[in-house]
């Protein structure tokens, strides 16, 4: 019987852009306040709110579907520009977005029902864990060294 032996090589971890990074995390982002979103409408009740026109105590109208497509659509378009802007813009976009973006995630805890509270304190948890990481990656984009030139 012959023994095997296995060299083990590490693997590649070549460091992804600051870019890349923001951009994946406003992409995680999105994906969870849509099924966040979507899994509140399993909560008793709430299909019969929309279907008597009310969410969250608002009428339904289309000032209201405005104002939710503007919230969504800005963490959507994040992904975009956290991609394509450069740096300097890019860095401020994310650190002024984000930051007047926390409040609007907590103040979905207004829609808490005791039943619920667990659940909203983790899904509010994990997106505020997200936009921490997206304030803390845009604050620490590194500089460039200065080369000094020579006269």
């Amino acid at each position: 019987m012959t023994a095997r032996t296995t060299t083990s090589t590490p693997l590649d971890a070549a460091p992804m852009s600051v870019r890349g990074k923001l951009a994946s995390a406003w992409g995680s982002l999105i994906f969870l306040i849509l099924y966040i979103d979507y899994f509140h409408l399993y909560q008793p009740g709430e299909i019969d709110s929309i279907r008597n026109g009310v969410i969250f105590e608002f009428a339904i109208s289309g000032a209201l579907m405005s104002v939710f497509f503007v919230i969504i659509a800005l963490p959507g378009l994040m992904v975009l520009l956290s991609a394509a802007l450069p740096a300097r813009a890019n860095r401020m976009t994310n650190l002024v977005f984000t930051s007047l973006y926390i409040p609007l995630i907590v103040f979905n805890a207004a829609g808490a029902t005791p039943d619920y509270a667990f659940y909203y304190v983790l899904t509010i948890g994990v997106e505020l864990a997200i936009m921490v990481y997206i304030l803390r990656t845009a604050a620490r984009w590194p500089r460039v060294a200065a080369v000094a030139v020579e006269k």
